[in-house]
């Protein structure tokens, strides 16, 4: 068996749960890897308006541990973080387009500014700056700045467990997505996204990589930066909306 447990009481739960299915043992898994619930949902969460609950993420995403515990085999040689936080990620997402909590006002924006981007790249051969998005939107740049801000909270979605699909394995609801297919689609999006992220101005790929590959909340990478927490989240914003048009463009999303 390749759990590497943290003491020898979580081996024996592990164990009890693995060889037995004890509904106990599994409890006292759910208890133990509670906090990796809590730091999913915190990574969410960031940059979405407070009236979305903290408690309603981390509910969602108990869901997720429980699929993982349940579905877990340590002679796949996978750490049960590493399979288990895109599942506890899946299962908060879900839990979100359930509420149905983004307006559609906001939704229908987002789509403009995607197909602002798109129909810019076709026509300028390359990205366009804030000013030049906001004009073909036929807005102010203070306008632009309130959309992307209104719009941050619709960034989440599949298209940023595509951005991390490199760095840790699909959840999978069934043998299917186990294939030889599903396993070269995935990836092919990978490298697709990160193709792409490569060709975003110097600001947007800083702020998705340190996003994406280091790990830092929002608010971290302000701080390395040197600005705002609400003008990282609308870079990020931004860059996220720029990825997804040329997703569509492509065919892909």
């Amino acid at each position: 068996m390749s759990i590497v447990p943290e003491d020898a009481d979580l081996q024996m739960q592990w164990n009890r749960w693995l060889k037995r299915k004890n509904a106990a043992a599994r409890d006292h898994l759910i208890v133990h890897y509670s906090p990796l619930v809590k730091f999913v949902a915190g990574r969410v969460g960031a940059g979405l308006p407070s009236s979305v609950d903290a408690g309603d993420l981390i509910g969602s995403g108990v869901f997720g541990l429980i699929d993982a515990i349940e579905r877990f085999e340590p002679d796949r040689g996978v750490k049960f973080e590493t399979f288990a936080v895109p599942r506890i990620r899946g299962a908060i997402y879900d839990g979100l387009r359930q509420l149905d909590w983004v307006p559609r006002s906001v939704r229908s924006r987002a789509r403009e500014v995607e197909r602002a981007f798109s129909e810019l790249e076709h026509k300028l051969g390359r990205s366009p700056s804030d000013e030049e998005l906001a004009s073909h939107l036929n807005i102010t740049d203070a306008e632009l700045t309130k959309w992307l801000a209104s719009i941050a909270s619709t960034t989440v979605g599949p298209l940023d467990r595509a951005i991390a699909a490199g760095a840790e394995p699909a959840a999978s609801d069934d043998a299917s997505s186990n294939s030889p297919t599903a396993v070269v689609e995935e990836k092919e999006l990978a490298k697709m996204m990160r193709d792409e992220i490569r060709r975003l101005p110097d600001r947007e790929k800083l702020v998705l990589s340190l996003y994406c590959d280091e790990g830092l909340t929002l608010a971290e990478i302000g701080g390395v930066i040197g600005v705002t927490e609400s003008r990282v989240s609308q870079i990020h914003t931004k860059s996220v909306l720029h990825l997804r048009s040329r997703l569509h463009a492509a065919g892909v999303a």
